[in-house]
C-alpha cells in the first residue's frame, strides 16, 4: 500500500503528492544535478530506512505489558540511572 505525501510549496502555491514528487526529483536529477547533490541523493538513499508503522495494541495488552513491567520492577529487574551512565560510557 502507498502512501500518500503531499508538501505544500508557499513560493508556487501548490501541493505535491509523492508521485509529482518523485517525478520532480527525478526529472532535476536527470537535467540539473551536479556530482555534489548526486553523491549527496546516493548517500541519503543509502542510509535511508523507511520507518515502519507499530500495530496498535489492544487496550488488554496494553495493560498487560504495563503489569509485567510492573512486575519487573518488583523483582529488581531494572538498571538504575547511574548503572545506564556507566554502560553508556562503555559502548
Amino acid at each position: 500500500m502507498e502512501h500518500k505525501l503531499y508538501l505544500y510549496n508557499k513560493k508556487r502555491g501548490i501541493i505535491m503528492a509523492t508521485l509529482d514528487l518523485r517525478q520532480s526529483v527525478l526529472e532535476y536529477i536527470k537535467n540539473k544535478a551536479d556530482g555534489k547533490f548526486l553523491r549527496l541523493v546516493d548517500a541519503m538513499a543509502k542510509t535511508y530506512q523507511e520507518e515502519e508503522i507499530p500495530e496498535r495494541i489492544s487496550i488488554e495488552q496494553y495493560n498487560k505489558e504495563i503489569d509485567e513491567s510492573i512486575a519487573q520492577i518488583n523483582r529488581g529487574e531494572f538498571y538504575t540511572q547511574e548503572e545506564m551512565e556507566k554502560m553508556a560510557k562503555e559502548w
